[in-house]
């Protein structure tokens, strides 16, 4: 079974379009949240996301930022961006981000699966980065109850590989912040017997998307940060 694993779209259209056109033949494409948010086409984003049927889809802080208007603890620049995605979301997009959760569990092929956007004890806002500790990492899984934990969030790809089982992130496809400006996702193969999880990049038109964000009048700063991939 393959699964395609997104998440941090990030209303950011060219590169969901770019990952979507270099994928391979898949059973099931599962999204890990924050579908909005910093970038400059949230409507095509979430009608495009809906178009690929996925079987999982959960609920970023900026989703929900978005649906609610709450931007406690964000940034200046994620402040301006919510409040424009806001205006400019159709009815049909901000229903759809307001039926969605933080987390899921999922069984494929007699394993479970716990799916989160941020983590097990605060699946909206925690962050989980590749430096943690192999104590760290642990402590994640136990609290997951799960042998294979899957999150968002960060924008940094990770795979932790512990006794049979799996801790990971496929990056971000619309804002990478691990130095590749590149979309990252991930290609997920579950067997009976194994598990494997591959993180894959593919090149987008970010001038394209950072003339967006400034015509929108949205921050500079999130149109520079997409070349940097920070």
């Amino acid at each position: 079974m393959k699964i395609v694993v997104l998440s941090d779209v990030h209303s950011n259209l060219d590169a969901l379009d770019a990952v979507v056109g270099s994928l391979p033949k898949h059973d099931e494409l599962w999204c890990l949240g924050d579908i909005v948010g910093y970038g400059p086409q949230p409507n095509e984003v979430v009608e495009r996301l809906r178009q690929l049927k996925p079987t999982v889809v959960l609920m970023g802080n900026h989703d929900q930022a978005v649906v609610t208007g709450d931007v406690e603890g964000f940034s200046s620049h994620a402040v301006r961006a919510v409040k424009w995605t806001r205006v400019v979301i159709a009815e049909a997009g901000l229903g759809y981000l307001a039926a969605l959760k933080p987390s899921a569990r999922v069984e494929r092929e007699g394993k479970t699966f716990a799916l989160y956007h941020g983590s097990p004890r605060d699946p909206l806002t925690e962050y989980v980065y590749p430096s943690m500790t192999e104590r760290e990492a642990n402590g994640v899984v136990e609290m997951a109850a799960a042998q294979f934990v899957l999150l968002g969030h960060t924008h940094i790809p990770m795979v932790y590989k512990f006794n049979g089982g799996v801790l990971a992130n496929p990056g971000s496809v619309g804002q990478p912040r691990d130095g590749d400006r590149r979309a990252s996702w991930a290609l997920l193969t579950v067997t009976r017997k194994e598990i494997a999880f591959e993180v894959r990049r593919i090149e987008y038109d970010v001038g394209a998307v950072a003339d967006r964000i400034i015509k929108n009048g949205l921050p500079g700063f999130l149109a520079d940060r997409l070349y940097m991939g920070m």
